[in-house]
């Protein structure tokens, strides 16, 4: 579905409300990026274009490698490509390590907490909507372009980027640099509604606006391009999801709200990819490839399950205590743990691996190794600081989930089986060490990692924290090495739920909304506009039947009636009563303007929808509009279009004509 369409006149004042003044700040943007983040992304952009500067130097090279035959010039030719090709690789390198950097998304409060994995957003160039608005406003709508210049400004504004290559300027109003909060998503969700509504009304099953929109690979900074408006609008959802992980990741975790936030955020980025991986296919660029959206969505899914466990150490009143809390806080641990494997499992599959920054893959290899060994620090403790009683209390414990045998017997224990959960506690502990250690060095192999400082301090904490632990249980007559503990199974009690960003909540006015109701004004359709037409009032009425609102419809006409004498037919849409336009008023309005009219008649300007494969005809009934005197094949093409059948953006790519099939359709959910 499409954002749903006003149904009032767009010539009241609301007009000039709802278009922003040229120059003006719009909510939601960041235009100085002030923070450091939106520094991080300003410092990407620039990267971007450099990455693609020295790809256009290299595909020069070559081509003249490739073109020239002597011998000198080809050696200055590659050696002016091994010197590109370094440059190449070292802003490959500075790339990875930006998109890799915790330090812009440190979370808010003062508690120490691992840091989660930000998205950098996609960059785009400058687009210049005018000319082709202008060419379908004047053509195909019959309309003066000139008269929707505040329109079509209102567009650019709303996707403004910055400047030029050379320099980079802060535009007053972009979604570049939308502020990491509600006010920037809705910013970014009102421009991709905006994109369905012109997807609705400006593009043809068989045609296209002709533009070339230009993205930048989120991970590797090569461009993208592709004159499918489908293209924009999966890159401004994939800007959504990047945007919801930054939220995540700068929340203060160390407080239920923060976390509950933070839980939303992730979940909400994983929906945005999905929703992207499920409605699109060919993507010109990596990182909107199948493989690396089912990547960032296994990654957002991970990093919200390790926000739940957080939320689990809070202190809480309806929490369980005792057994029980450090019974579910490992097997929490071992599910986030399990969920950071599969991470790095789809990470190392071709052909992400290829382009998957390196900080990503060793980040979540330390989480997983860290929550591995945190579980086995909580099942330690679930065995040596509950009483023996226990075993009674929960009899599946010691035989599924510590290890021990099923021995039943009375509340207390004998002291055998007591040493036994000593030395079995032990082992815990001695994996929960191994882990962490395995997670410092891992941690210590990424430079970019290393200078990561709140990392670094919460492993170690963890890691003196067992250290500790281990030398309580730890006795000088101990010369029996323990069994090995067993791993710890993974169950959580809440796991994330993948949820679509919700468009419907943030309430957009279709730009064009002068250009009349989607289901009738849209480049899918081709039409006629017939009057004015004087119909005089009858004995029994006007001889016609109205339907319908925004345009309303004439249902039927009586056959010898005023109405059919006028040459007005069933099915057409009135657009003009009086000389007023009406292509927007509701069927009630219609009918008491009807009734008011006195014995001299009203006048009435109707339009007609035109079958594809009829051409439109001439004499009474007049075309309006441009497109339907300068080119009558275009209203030729295709089954006529249902009256009332609201348009659905298609947003499949572009596909070969013979195989006939579309993909599913991209729009905000209701």
């Amino acid at each position: 579905m499409i954002p749903e369409e006003r149904t009032d006149d767009p010539g009241s004042g609301e007009e000039s409300a709802r278009l922003q003044p040229a120059g003006s700040v719009r909510e939601g943007c960041d235009p100085l990026a002030q923070t450091l983040r939106g520094r991080l992304q300003s410092r990407r952009a620039q990267v971007h274009q450099q990455i693609n500067k020295e790809l256009r130097m290299r595909t020069g090279a070559e081509n003249l490698y490739r073109a020239t035959s002597n011998a000198w010039v080809r050696e200055t030719v590659a050696l002016e490509l091994s010197y590109v090709n370094s440059s190449l690789q070292l802003l490959k390198e500075e790339l990875e390590e930006l998109n890799g950097s915790a330090e812009g998304d440190r979370p808010a409060g003062e508690g120490v907490s691992v840091p989660m994995i930000p998205l950098g957003l996609k960059e785009t160039k400058e687009l210049d909507w005018s000319t082709p608005l202008r060419e379908l406003i004047s053509g195909h709508f019959g309309e003066d372009s000139a008269s929707y210049e505040a329109e079509i400004r209102e567009l650019e504004d709303l996707r403004q980027v910055w400047g030029t290559e050379a320099q980079l300027v802060p535009a007053p109003q972009a979604i570049r640099t939308p502020s990491r909060g509600e006010a920037g998503l809705e910013l970014l969700m009102a421009y991709y509604n905006q994109l369905c509504f012109l997807d609705a009304r400006f593009i043809a099953p068989t045609s296209n606006l002709g533009l070339l929109f230009q993205w930048y690979d989120s991970l590797t900074g090569v461009p993208a391009q592709q004159r499918a408006l489908a293209f924009e609008k999966g890159s401004v959802l994939f800007n959504i999801g990047a945007l919801y992980t930054q939220i995540g990741a700068r929340q203060d975790r160390s407080c239920p709200e923060g976390t509950r936030r933070a839980i939303e955020a992730f979940q909400r980025a994983a929906g945005a990819f999905s929703l992207l991986r499920e409605n699109f296919s060919r993507a010109p660029s990596p990182d909107m490839s199948p493989a690396s959206l089912s990547m960032l969505e296994r990654l957002m899914t991970a990093q919200a399950q390790e926000c739940i466990f957080e939320g689990l150490l809070l202190p809480s009143t309806e929490a369980p205590q005792g057994c029980l809390a450090q019974l579910r806080l490992a097997q929490e641990a071992a599910q986030v743990a399990a969920e950071y494997r599969l991470v790095h499992q789809t990470m190392a599959q071709p052909p992400v691996r290829d382009y998957v920054p390196f900080p990503w893959t060793t980040l979540v290899r330390v989480k997983a190794e860290y929550f591995r060994a945190l579980a086995h620090y909580h099942a330690a403790a679930v065995l040596c600081d509950s009483p023996p009683a226990v075993e009674v209390d929960c009899p599946a414990l010691s035989q599924a989930f510590l290890g021990l045998p099923a021995t039943p017997g009375p509340p207390g224990a004998a002291p055998q089986e007591q040493e036994g959960r000593r030395m079995l506690g032990k082992a815990h502990l001695k994996r929960a060490i191994l882990g962490q250690e395995e997670a410092l060095r891992l941690h210590a192999v990424c430079r970019a990692l290393r200078s990561v400082d709140l990392l670094q301090a919460v492993l170690a904490q963890a890691l003196r924290r067992s250290l500790a632990r281990y030398s309580e249980l730890d006795r000088e007559d101990d010369f029996l090495e323990a069994t090995e503990a067993p791993d710890i199974p993974p169950k959580t009690q809440q796991k994330p739920e993948i949820r679509a960003p919700s468009f419907s909540r943030v309430k957009v006015t279709d730009i064009f909304h002068r250009l009349g109701p989607l289901s009738v004004f849209s480049a899918k359709n081709c039409w006629r506009l017939v009057g004015p037409v004087h119909v005089t009032r009858g004995e029994a009425g006007f001889g016609l039947t109205l339907r319908g609102d925004a345009p309303v419809l004439i249902a039927a006409v009586i056959p010898g009636g005023p109405a059919a004498a006028a040459g007005l037919r069933e099915g057409d849409y009135i657009v003009s009563l009086n000389g007023r336009p009406c292509k927007w008023w509701k069927h009630a309005e219609v009918v008491a303007q009807l009734k008011g009219v006195g014995d001299e008649g009203a006048s009435l300007q109707v339009v007609t929808l035109l079958p594809r494969a009829e051409p439109p005809s001439t004499g009474e009934h007049r075309p309006a509009l441009g497109a339907l005197l300068r080119g009558q094949k275009e209203c030729g093409r295709g089954p006529p279009a249902p009256g009332r059948a609201s348009p659905r953006p298609l947003l499949g790519w572009s596909r070969k004509a013979k195989r006939g099939k579309t993909r599913g359709r991209l729009s905000p959910h209701p």
